[in-house]
């Protein structure tokens, strides 16, 4: 089982926005810890051509979400420079099938590492936090996957997007946070901060965590999505979202061809 040539067979499909088989039908074998290497590789494929790592994010983090899915543990994926949306706007060519959900982001003032990492040490490192949409779009067919075949798939990240303002990390209790997205008016989705591990902050510890199994650690400087508020909704050409997150204004995002 070659993994790199696996990962470039990946990032081709990362790149031109086309589905694909599972990667276990042919590879029954793969590991979850193969999968987080095929993850790195072709990320390092992207960064050959120029992307650049900006940060991380964590994903299935509610046993909903994970239910969902049909996995049973949270995941986490990579940021590149090319996945943030620097307008509101989301264009549909090159996705497959993209679905938008939102989250609470950590910008960081210092490096984090290690399996002892504490909320305490997250708060410390924290520069602000900022409400923000991201977008999956799975390049497997019918949006089904293994827990080995979404690792190795970057967890199904895309693009993203983060609001204008910042915010203090004492600005206010992130778990109590109301968020409601809206798709063309309608009311589609709501929840609260604590779906995402009880607490945002926790999402951050659990990556540090996982990160420092495998001899990793975050930077200073890097965004860190924390994990879906709500379930994530389809979005279709012609698709106006706004997303109402309290005590932080609101998110809109439009879908173009």
């Amino acid at each position: 089982m070659n993994l790199q040539q696996i990962a470039k067979h990946i990032d081709f499909h990362q790149q031109n926005g086309t589905e694909m088989d599972k990667i276990t039908i042919e590879y029954p074998s793969l590991h979850v810890d193969d999968a987080y290497e095929i993850q790195r590789l072709s990320i390092e494929e992207a960064i050959a051509r120029g992307d650049e790592l900006i940060g991380m994010k964590m994903g299935l983090t509610s046993v909903a979400k994970q239910k969902s899915v049909g996995v049973e543990e949270a995941i986490y994926g990579r940021l590149t420079r090319s996945m943030e949306l620097m307008e509101p706007t989301l264009g549909m060519k090159g996705l497959i099938h993209p679905r938008v959900e939102p989250e609470i982001a950590f910008v960081l003032k210092k490096d984090l590492e290690g399996e002892n990492v504490t909320v305490r040490d997250v708060w410390a490192a924290t520069e602000c936090v900022i409400p923000a949409l991201e977008v999956i779009d799975s390049r497997y067919k019918n949006f089904s996957f293994t827990l080995e075949d979404v690792v190795a798939d970057n967890a199904s990240s895309t693009k993203f997007l983060l609001g204008y303002q910042a915010y203090s990390p004492y600005h206010t209790q992130w778990d109590q946070i109301k968020v409601e997205m809206f798709r063309n008016g309608e009311l589609v989705q709501e929840g609260v901060g604590a779906a995402v591990l009880d607490h945002p902050v926790r999402s951050v510890v659990e990556l540090v965590k996982m990160l420092s199994r495998r001899g990793e650690s975050l930077k200073a400087g890097m965004v860190i999505f924390t994990g879906a508020i709500t379930e994530a909704i389809n979005v279709y050409e012609g698709d106006q979202i706004e997303v109402k997150f309290d005590q932080l204004g609101i998110l809109s995002l439009k879908v173009e061809e």
